[in-house]
């Protein structure tokens, strides 16, 4: 493996949804890592598993809540977290937090055009069925959890 370096000033930002920006810093085969940024009151990502990944997780500020399998747990600045393969997980901030995070994968394999997927969403120019559809392709498998519902709701006013 060679070298890998990415400049803040040329990385590729993305708005994947409404007070989410997602940075791209790399994706190779071995490695795939970006930094999630995301408002207070932000969806975060949805409940999901991947097969073949372990998606990993360091907040570098604020609280993310997360859940892993059927438990939510929440993470401080500095706290670190490793998700293995076929394990449910979801994020979001914490109720009343921002957050900012580093998460990468291993193996990496080619999630850049999944993010992209993600902002092109956003910004009306693709549909959820895309992403729906897209599952295989970027190993990126939707499911549900009674106990990340209830983190929304019992976090609501």
């Amino acid at each position: 493996m060679t070298e890998i370096a990415t400049r803040a000033a040329t990385a590729e930002a993305i708005h994947d949804a409404p007070g989410s920006l997602i940075t791209l810093l790399t994706d190779t085969a071995e490695l795939t890592c970006n930094t999630a940024t995301f408002d207070e009151g932000a969806a975060g990502a949805p409940v999901h598993f991947h097969t073949k990944a372990t998606e990993f997780f360091h907040v570098t500020a604020g609280r993310l809540d997360i859940l892993v399998g059927d438990e939510v747990q929440t993470l401080d600045a500095g706290d670190f977290l490793a998700v293995p393969p076929g394990v449910k997980h979801a994020f979001a901030p914490a109720a009343g937090h921002t957050a900012s995070v580093f998460v990468g994968f291993t193996p990496g394999m080619g999630r850049f055009d999944y993010y992209r997927l993600l902002g092109r969403v956003n910004a009306g120019e693709a549909t959820v069925q895309d992403i729906k559809d897209s599952s295989a392709t970027y190993d990126n498998h939707y499911a549900e959890s009674a106990a990340w519902s209830g983190r929304r709701r019992s976090a609501e006013p």
